[in-house]
Order: C-alpha cells, then structure tokens, then sequence
C-alpha cells in the first residue's frame, strides 16, 4: 500500500493534531520546571517582558528532545485508540487491510519527528543553552548592583564582600557601603563609604565600584601595620569574571558541543575516563534519541489496537507505563555508562532495541486479532465453585 492511497492519508491526517497538542501540553508541563529561573530573573533582576520571552525561547530546545518522542507515540497510541474505539480498525481488517498495512504513514510520521528531534539536539540545542548563557550574562553584567541586596552581605565577586545599607530605588546608588578585600594575601582592605556606584567596564568582562567620600584601611598581615586613607573618588576593581552568575562563561561544557567537536574530543582524549565516557554518550545520544521517536511511534500501533474493546484509560496508561520503562533504561544507561560498567553504546541503544523487541511481540498478537483480555477474576471465581 502506497502512502499516497486514502487510507494511509488519512492516518497521517489523523496524526497531526494530536501531535501539536501534545508538544504543547509537554512543552508546558517541562517548562514548569524552570519556573524558579524565571521568576528569580523577574524578582532579582526585573527583566521586562522581552527578555523572558527570549529565556523562555532559549528554554524550549532543552525539553523538545524529550518532548517530540513523547509526542510522537502519544499521537500514534491516541490516534488509533481512537480508531479502534470508533470500529475502525475492525472495519479495515474486515476490507482486508492488515494492521502492518497501517504502518506506512506511522513510519513516515516517525521519522519526520526523528529528523526534527535530531535537529533540534545537533542545532537547536547549542543555540539554546549558548543564548541563554550569553542573556544570563548580560542581564548579570547590565545589572549588577541588582545582585546586591540593601542589609544583606554578598560575596558574588571573587575576594570582596560587600554590604550597603539601602539602594536608591531611582538612581541605582549604594548608600552607607562596606566593603572588605582580601585578593590580596598578604593584606586586607576595608573600606567606607556614604556612596557608591557600580559599573561595567566597555569590554563587559570587568566591574568597577566608584565610592565617594569614604574611608580605605589597609591591615598588612605580615609586617602588621595599618594605613588610614581618606578619599574623595575611590575606584574598586572587581572582578566580574568569576561571579557565579558568568562563571566559565566562554569555556564550552560538553552539553555545548557540537558533532565535531564531540568526535574531535573522543578522537584525541588520552584516557578513558569518567569524563570521556559522558562524552561518548552525550555523542551516541545524539543519535538514540531520535531514532527513540521511530521504535516508540511503532511500539504505540499495536497497543492501540490490542487495546480494542477497553476504556481509553488503560491505553493510555499503557502507553505511559512503556513510556517511563523507555526513559528508566536510558537513564539506566547513562549512569551505567559513565561508570564503565558496560560500554556506553550498549546503554544508549538497549531502550530502543527493547523497545522494537515489545513493538515485535505485541505486533505478533495483533496480527492474530488478539486483544487484552483480563479475564482472571472470571476463571479465579470458577476455581471457586
């Protein structure tokens, strides 16, 4: 059967809708979790409308790696729990059409979301967590006495501890400032001031407190000395790049890199540590994952029509159930990897390989039009009798 014959059309007709509602839906229950990011952004940095917008932007290729799988079976799986509940399927068998003549739109369906999930961890992936590194980043260095609260000590800078009493809510300003350096070991800075202001420098990597009117003592640890020092304008260093907020912001983590660069770094690494092995997996997953779109959109075929006859309910928890032992065996396989308990091309394939081994299995009872009957209370109470 050819996929341009009416019946296949109209199964990836079918397909699609639910597909869409369901990226949503999980698109929006994986963003949930980042919900603390978002609203420390909004409270701590009071970023505008846009630049959530954009985080959330940044946000969305994280989770459609795992989302568009999701998505895929659970369009298949609703698509012919529906057409079995409707008699449809029945209804096609009866015409002659076997269940493996179904398959056609279902594959073509699985590998577009395949190819989609392989762009989006090769390509939207990178440009996610790079975009939101660098807006961290500049929301952090175009703010940066938001990071400091009024009454509280911060040491987000690296050697300096800085207390104000309050900010000016309109200018930005720190009143009433200390601030104690010990960058250098062999003496500690304090200084006090009514006034101060902080400010980037134009390369965006360097901070700078200008204090005004204050007072700067210097203990030397080793000769045991002190210098009292009164100012009028007093530049402060900071130094901004290793803030927590920007930390190793230019230094790419594995995450970050892309297919060449993965294979260069496992081309070139000089032992097989626990380093390399997340590397590996990181790159095979590259790979695995997709094709998890292909083995669990084939898997969901016959669990809709085995579920023929049942409430909906049961599908679908179903679906859910092989669903979560899919994702258990890939996490599985990831620690398992890391570790080098067993090599790391065995964890990151073994979900799809036992999956496509129970799409097999419930395929042979399908095509015997075979259903899931739970008929042990039945032959329990004959026992009885």
């Amino acid at each position: 059967m050819t996929f341009n014959s009416i019946i296949n059309r109209y199964i990836f007709r079918e397909l699609l809708p639910p597909f869409a509602l369901n990226i949503v839906f999980f698109t929006f229950v994986f963003l949930m979790t980042k919900i603390l990011n978002i609203t420390d952004m909004i409270i701590n940095y009071h970023v505008g409308l846009g630049t959530i917008l954009k985080m959330i932007a940044y946000f969305i290729p994280f989770f459609l790696g795992f989302v568009i799988p999701i998505a895929v079976m659970m369009s298949v799986l609703l698509t012919f729990l529906r057409m079995s509940g409707d008699n449809e399927v029945i209804a096609l068998r009866a015409g002659g059409v076997s269940i493996y003549s179904l398959l056609t739109p279902v594959i073509v369906f699985s590998v577009l979301g395949a190819l989609l999930t392989f762009w989006v961890s090769t390509t939207g992936l990178l440009w996610g967590r790079l975009g939101l590194k660098q807006l961290t980043y500049d929301v952090a260095a175009s703010n940066l006495n938001i990071g400091i609260k009024s009454r509280q000590f911060s040491d987000d800078f690296n050697g300096v501890t800085i207390y104000v009493n309050s900010i000016d809510p309109r200018t930005g300003n720190l009143e009433d400032v200390f601030i104690e350096d010990r960058r250098d070991k062999r003496m500690v800075s304090t200084i006090v001031a009514p006034r101060a202001v902080l400010f980037n420098e134009s390369d965006g990597l360097e901070a700078r407190a200008r204090l005004f009117d204050g007072t700067l003592n210097q203990v030397n640890l080793k000769g045991q000395t002190v210098n009292s020092i009164k100012f009028g304008v007093y530049d402060l260093r900071l130094d901004l790049k290793r803030a927590p907020v920007i930390k190793h912001n230019k230094r790419k983590s594995r995450k970050e890199m892309n297919l060449a660069e993965l294979r260069n770094y496992l081309r070139n690494a000089k032992e097989k540590n626990g380093h390399y092995y997340s590397i590996l997996i990181t790159y095979y997953n590259k790979f695995a994952i997709p094709v998890t779109c292909i083995s669990l959109g084939l898997l969901a075929v016959p669990l809709g029509v085995l579920a023929s006859g049942l409430r909906k309910s049961f599908g679908l928890g179903l679906g859910m159930f092989f669903l979560f032992i899919n994702y258990a065996l890939m996490s599985a396989g990831k620690v398992f990897g890391e570790a080098g308990i067993y090599p790391p091309i065995i964890g990151t394939w073994m979900p799809n390989l036992v999956t496509l081994l129970v799409a097999g299995y419930f395929f042979y009872r399908s095509a015997d039009n075979r259903t899931f009957r739970f008929n042990w209370r039945r032959r329990r109470g004959q026992k009885v009798r």
